[in-house]
């Protein structure tokens, strides 16, 4: 299944089928729904064992905790900070156990589902929350002032970064790399 390093053939990657945004919130938007596809292209038709295998020790990195991880970063984005709900309990971490989304990210399917759905699902609340969002919105963060696209272009980041994390760990559990 050689492309010439691709990930898969041309044509037939759906990320294709992202209109080309035009002004500043299309284009954030763009960016932002293209890292969220290709993070999950980049777990897909993999195993709960893969998913689970962690990178290298002593980390706690796989992908699973990274699909955790990242419904938590659109949850508390999104939900506690977007919508003015701080007081709602942050998704997969505790005082306890602040990497909760990491270190139960175990090797079970029904966890596997679970990490799954609520992504997704934290994926859609972002995404019809942004509809409405006003970049220029003053939102109060660690006691300042920050205008909302700070925070998008944060979240852009927070996925570039991630993918290429999952880029990585893909790479190590079959081999495939690509765009």
């Amino acid at each position: 299944m050689s492309f010439d390093g691709m990930w898969m053939r041309p044509g037939d990657d759906p990320r294709e089928a992202i209109p080309p945004g035009r002004g500043e919130k299309a284009v954030l938007a763009e960016y932002l729904d293209r890292y969220r596809m290709t993070f999950e292209l980049k777990c897909e038709g993999l195993t709960a064992a893969q998913l689970a295998t962690r990178s290298v020790t002593p980390s706690t990195m796989s992908l699973l905790g990274l699909i955790r991880h990242l419904a938590r970063v659109e949850h508390s984005w999104t939900r506690r900070v977007f919508e003015g709900q701080p007081e709602l309990p942050r998704l997969y971490r505790t005082e306890d156990d602040p990497d909760l989304d990491f270190n139960q990210a175990i090797a079970a399917d029904e966890v596997v589902a679970e990490a799954w759905a609520t992504w997704r699902g934290e994926v859609a609340h972002a995404r019809a929350v942004y509809a409405g969002l006003d970049l220029d919105a003053l939102i109060r963060v660690d006691g300042q002032e920050v205008e909302a696209r700070d925070i998008v272009v944060h979240l852009v980041e927070e996925y570039a970064r991630h993918v290429g994390h999952a880029d990585l760990l893909r790479e190590a559990l079959d081999g495939r790399t690509g765009q």
